[in-house]
């Protein structure tokens, strides 16, 4: 049941989250997922307040059923794509799953520093945890696969991992298969660190069902990033849920506070999402 004035209250709400979630300066690569297709793509950055930004857009359709993908937008004039390619879940016998696809972005950022940038929309818990599983987990190898490619390739490479996983930090996928590891003292060039490891807490998380906070939104980098001394660099404390208070309403059922989302179920609130945005700012 979707009008004009629902799809434009939603392209400002997006546009406003985006332009208020870095302080000054509005950011140089947004990530996103669960978009619609190209077209709203172009709205949000074409008729909203994001029009002031020359935004471009990555995005392809995914065999995902629903129709829903993941997309990038980036300034062209802080980001020059040089790659980028999408990979599909293949299922046991090799065929698509109708799920969405990883997206690889590789460019170069102010002109000096090629950064690799994966955006995951990972299969969702919708039909249960244990049905879903095994394909997340599918998902994480794959990931990895990529990654360890990456390494193989080059010599210290700088890669940013974003997105929904559907799973936590600490679950197997994120662990085990993608080996994405919490941020230690021994940090080396060519592991993975989850930024977003000490996110989660009874308050705290980047979606909310009933009482309990989830992290499914997460920040993963390559541990040159975390002691790179020339170019772009990044520090733990530099990776946050964006908690802006419009973003948030009073969760009368439960207690405390929850995401404002633009439906509950098949009532229309206006809001802005069921989940909390992540950002990562990069020192220079």
């Amino acid at each position: 049941h979707w009008t004009y004035k629902k799809l434009n209250t939603k392209l400002l709400n997006i546009s406003k989250v985006i332009l208020s979630s870095t302080g000054w300066e509005h950011p140089a690569i947004v990530a996103l997922s669960e978009v619609e297709n190209r077209e709203v793509l172009e709205l949000l950055t074409k008729r909203t307040a994001l029009k002031s930004v020359d935004y471009k857009i990555i995005h392809k359709e995914s065999p995902d059923h629903r129709g829903i993908d993941v997309a990038i937008l980036y300034d062209s004039n802080q980001f020059y794509p040089l790659l980028y390619k999408h990979y599909p879940l293949l299922n046991k016998e090799g065929v698509v799953e109708a799920t969405r696809e990883i997206l690889y972005v590789s460019g170069i950022t102010n002109g000096q520093d090629t950064i690799h940038l994966f955006v995951n929309h990972w299969p969702s818990r919708y039909s249960g945890l244990l049905g879903k599983r095994t394909k997340r987990n599918s998902a994480a190898k794959l990931l990895r696969q990529k990654v360890d490619d990456l390494f193989e390739r080059y010599t210290s490479p700088k890669i940013i991992i974003v997105g929904d996983f559907n799973d936590q930090p600490a679950d197997e996928s994120m662990l085990k298969f993608l080996k994405a590891n919490e941020v230690s003292e021994k940090l080396l060039n060519t592991e993975l660190y989850n930024l977003s490891f000490n996110w989660s807490n009874e308050k705290n998380g980047t979606l909310k069902y009933q009482m309990q906070w989830s992290v499914f939104d997460q920040i993963i980098i390559s541990g040159i990033l975390l002691k790179s001394t020339k170019g772009m660099g990044a520090k733990p404390e530099n990776a946050t849920i964006i908690n802006s208070p419009f973003l948030l309403e009073r969760d009368e059922r439960y207690g405390g506070l929850k995401p404002k989302r633009t439906f509950y179920g098949f009532t229309y609130k206006g809001g802005f999402s069921d989940h909390l945005p992540v950002l990562l700012k990069l020192n220079k």
